[in-house]
């Protein structure tokens, strides 16, 4: 997720990203604002038997591991940011990496226990754990259900041995159809699958046919990815010395809408720019994210955004824990936990995060919700008079009404570009509310 904030606001005019709020954080606002006492956890498992041809994300071959040292860093973190942030609640854990499907199931297991400890984790409580076909057998699979695990993300990516090729995973298509068949016996209605579209060389009817396969044999969710190519990865090197194709930009957006219509016929509802359920099985947690909601990330790299009430502040921050896994482990020994970075979110900074990501599921922002955030300022004061609004009104992209901020179907598939337009205004509109106060 902080990827794709990063991502966002690199798009934004130079003089949008320069703009920053005047003064110090509006305590009065904040005040106004019940206690967060509740939070998601993410836990970065920063592992992998190999590095994939398109990941830039902070993972470590896994060679010479010390998991015993690992799991003690992990759950030490775990109680010192918990206590920090005083929350009374987890309302759920996601177990992301890296390749979380490497670590113990006693790892897993212990914590899970600390959290409970720390705060209170209810039955039933939603735990994902994102797993690779080549490290998920039957048998692996049922103890991490054990330790109380309760819904599996497979990283299957692809049904095509030339494209897992491509891609650089360590697994075939075999490899996915039995997890996926021994995955969906442990967890029903609680297992979702990854696919990659837009790789070099993919046609608009090989990624159909790609994904057809995949909703024959799938569980109740299915989140879909763009190929992103990144700097300094194998895939991005091929592509620009000329060895493989570059993607056409309309063929990709071609994919992902025939994508949305395959996936809306065979009983699918998209929630979400990239994800789609049936039967009510979304992401809790993800959903904890585009809602706003506070969350504490520990592990090496990992993100939090949430309120260090034990140190007295009561604005959230913005935190990365440090990203080596060998320097993260030296700094939770010494201090209780790795953070590198930590940064107050102003109300400002805030609001902007609500937009973009409030905006990403299909029902939108409502005004209860924005006013959560920022009840002197409502969406009718930031939007109701742009002509700018108006006309994405018109052109059928957007929505402000009775309900709140939401896009369209149509307007869904090109929300990056009604982003820019839509953090203009609100910028325009703090700018103005500070000249004026």
């Amino acid at each position: 997720m902080e990827a794709l904030l990063e991502k966002l606001r690199a798009g934004f005019p130079a003089r949008l990203r320069q703009i920053a709020p005047k003064g110090k954080p509006n305590g009065t606002h904040s005040h106004q604002r019940p206690p967060e006492v509740q939070a998601s956890l993410y836990v970065h498992w920063p592992y992998c038997e190999k590095r994939c041809s398109y990941c830039n994300f902070n993972k470590y071959i896994s060679r010479n591991l010390d998991e015993f040292r690992m799991k003690n860093c992990l759950i030490q973190e775990a109680q010192t940011l918990i206590h920090l942030s005083e929350v009374q609640r987890i309302t759920s854990v996601y177990f992301g990496g890296g390749t979380p499907s490497l670590a113990s199931p006693l790892t897993i297991e212990a914590i899970l226990d600390t959290v409970s400890q720390c705060a209170h984790l209810a039955e039933g409580a939603e735990v994902t754990l994102e797993a690779n076909p080549a490290s998920a057998d039957a048998l692996r699979l049922s103890e991490f259900q054990k330790a109380g695990v309760n819904r599996l993300s497979i990283g299957i990516q692809s049904l095509d041995n030339a494209e897992l090729k491509l891609l650089g995973r360590n697994h075939t298509t075999c490899d996915a159809l039995r997890t996926l068949e021994e995955t969906k016996k442990l967890f029903p209605g609680r297992t979702s699958i990854d696919l990659i579209f837009g790789l070099p060389g993919q046609t608009v009817a090989s990624w159909i046919q790609g994904l057809e396969k995949a909703l024959a044999v799938c569980d109740d969710h299915v989140s879909l990815y763009q190929l992103t190519l990144e700097r300094g990865t194998s895939l991005f090197k091929h592509i620009h010395q000329g060895f493989l194709p570059k993607t056409n930009v309309d063929i990709v957006s071609e994919m992902y809408e025939c994508a949305r219509h395959i996936l809306q016929n065979s009983g699918f509802h998209q929630y979400e720019v990239s994800n789609f359920s049936k039967n009510g099985a979304f992401s809790t947690h993800n959903l904890s994210y585009w809602q706003g909601s506070q969350y504490i990330g520990i592990g090496p790299g990992a993100h939090g955004r949430f309120v260090p009430r034990r140190d007295g502040r009561i604005h959230q921050e913005a935190r990365i824990q440090t990203l080596e896994p060998d320097v993260w482990m030296k700094e939770v020994f010494a201090f209780g936990h790795g953070t590198r970075k930590q940064t107050p979110l102003r109300e400002l900074d805030k609001l902007e995060e609500v937009l973009m990501l409030g905006l990403r599921m299909d029902v939108g922002i409502t005004h209860q919700h924005w006013l959560q955030f920022a009840p002197s300022l409502s969406l009718w004061d930031v939007f109701g008079e742009s002509e700018e609004i108006k006309e994405l009104e018109e052109h059928g992209l957007l929505f402000l009404d009775d309900r709140g901020l939401r896009c369209s179907w149509k307007g869904l598939a090109v929300l990056d570009s009604l982003l820019l337009i839509l953090l203009k205004q609100l910028q325009h509109t703090w700018i103005e509310r500070e000249k004026g106060a």
